[in-house]
């Protein structure tokens, strides 16, 4: 998310970064760019004016002037902008489920994925916040729609309300209501029919439901790729219906960013997730200082933490932090490391959340790296025996060929995954002294071998990675696949 936008604001800031001092003409030009790219990342407007009316008389004073690193203040000075502009500076607002049965009601056009989200969101409250949680479908219009949050309830292990053919959306409400009650759930989400176009219909009978099922939550749902049709959306809706929030969709498919940017300004409601992809696992919480730094290509260390608690198998973690402690680290070993990163968003998703890491993802994406490579490099393992894997020494030529042959792929490509694992092993010898710099190495290893076998990550990339660890103070992995220098696993459960 927000690829296009975080590109050409790096540009600016590089311009500005890279001088000794700065003049007023100086800042004034940039703030030019920076408003063009705000535009053409269809951000609305008035939001743009405004923003640029609260940056300009900060970046051209005399502290930023006179100051000995001034195109660093003038950064901080836009991050604040932004932080303001998303939301503010605060911790973001929970949502208000402490009065059991909480209801949250789900409103917004079809195709907004709102019975996805009404499953994403179910998932988090039973995981996150331990919440027993009901859902259920008052989506008569739509075909299957109540089938499909069915399906969507059981992946994401909470209940739905039994499907009765024939009832009006508010009688469902009303049974909805007395099935939590009744079955002791700590939270009932409310899936309410859409339109393609917003109609007084529409308006009216999510006006009875709400008026039925009184909500604590009333979240709008809006995809965040129609851009400012999002924001007028929301606007429109908020004018008929006491909402409390927002959550903008396909985040993932959006470059732009344009109608996040809009919604808290133009609408005045805060924005409380945000959705991508399919899985049940794509609904993160919006905070507005982490959403301002990877704008401005500063990373997300902290979500990059908390999925690496979401995600890591803590047992698998210990097992290998044990192994590795001798020295040891196969082919099988290997394979779990690809299937944690793919699990943690891909190599795309985790650069995204590294500091300074635009230009690697640009280098990947022009050397043609992505995550089909992880899950070639998985095929090639799996088509390894067991006895294989253990002892890669046994993989002569003819094995070599069978395993391709098995892959899918040449016997070069098998050789270069061999040649990652013994790269990768004999760092993991040295790792418990080495910390993140033993671990940089090894992912720019992962990502292209060494010298002269491929592309490989930049400088800056690596360095992104090393100071995740470094720093006294500065976040730690919680144990990525048990890697020291990570933060290393932690004892206990997950």
């Amino acid at each position: 998310m927000f690829e296009a936008l975080t590109e050409k604001l790096s540009g600016v800031f590089d311009g500005l970064t890279g001088r000794g001092a700065l003049s007023e003409k100086d800042v004034s030009d940039a703030l030019r760019e920076i408003r063009v790219a705000l535009l053409e990342a269809d951000v609305a407007l008035p939001v743009v004016r405004k923003f640029i009316d609260d940056v300009r008389p900060k970046a051209v004073g005399e502290s930023v002037i006179r100051a000995i690193k001034p195109g660093q203040l003038v950064v901080k000075i836009v991050y604040d902008a932004l932080v303001d502009v998303l939301g503010g500076d605060s911790e973001p607002e929970r949502l208000k489920i402490d009065s059991p049965p909480a209801v949250i009601m789900m409103a917004g056009l079809q195709g907004s994925g709102k019975t996805t989200t009404t499953g994403k969101l179910a998932r988090r409250l039973r995981e996150a916040d331990r919440k027993k949680v009901l859902v259920a479908s008052l989506d008569v219009r739509r075909p299957a729609a109540m089938e499909q949050l069915r399906i969507l309830a059981g992946q994401a292990g909470v209940e739905a309300l039994p499907i009765v053919d024939g009832q009006l959306p508010a009688d469902i409400a009303k049974r909805a209501l007395s099935a939590a009650r009744l079955g002791g759930f700590d939270v009932l989400i409310l899936d309410t029919a859409g339109r393609t176009t917003l109609d007084e219909q529409m308006m009216e009978e999510a006006a009875t439901i709400a008026s039925i099922a009184r909500p604590q939550e009333t979240l709008l749902v809006v995809d965040a790729l129609t851009g400012q049709d999002a924001v007028e959306t929301a606007r429109r809706f908020h004018e008929r219906l006491p909402l409390t929030g927002l959550v903008l969709t396909r985040m993932d498919g959006d470059g732009r960013g344009g109608a996040a940017l809009s919604m808290r300004s133009v609408t005045g409601l805060p924005i409380r997730f945000l959705g991508s992809g399919e899985k049940l696992d794509g609904l993160d919480v919006f905070d507005a200082r982490r959403v301002a730094g990877r704008i401005l290509g500063q990373g997300d260390i902290v979500s990059l933490v908390e999925k690496a608690k979401a995600e890591i198998d803590e047992a698998e973690a210990e097992k290998l932090a044990r192994k590795m402690a001798k020295g040891q680290f196969d082919l099988e070993d290997l394979a779990g490391q690809l299937r944690q990163l793919q699990r943690m968003g891909g190599l795309g998703g985790l650069m995204g959340m590294l500091p300074g890491a635009q230009k690697a993802k640009a280098a990947m994406a022009g050397a043609q790296i992505d995550d089909r490579m992880l899950k070639r490099q998985e095929a090639i393992i799996l088509s390894m025996t067991p006895a294989e894997r253990r002892k890669p020494d046994l993989l002569q030529a003819s094995r070599k060929r069978r395993i391709a042959a098995g892959a899918g792929v040449d016997v070069a490509e098998v050789n270069k995954v061999l040649k990652m694992h013994r790269n990768m092993s004999d760092m993991m010898k040295k790792m418990g002294k080495g910390g993140m710099k033993g671990m940089a190495q090894a992912m720019g290893s992962m990502m292209g071998g060494a010298p002269g076998q491929g592309p490989q990550l930049p400088p800056g990339a690596l360095k992104g990675l090393q100071g995740l660890g470094g720093a006294p103070g500065a976040p730690k992995l919680p144990g990525l696949g048990g890697l020291p220098g990570l933060g290393g696993p932690k004892k206990g459960g997950k």
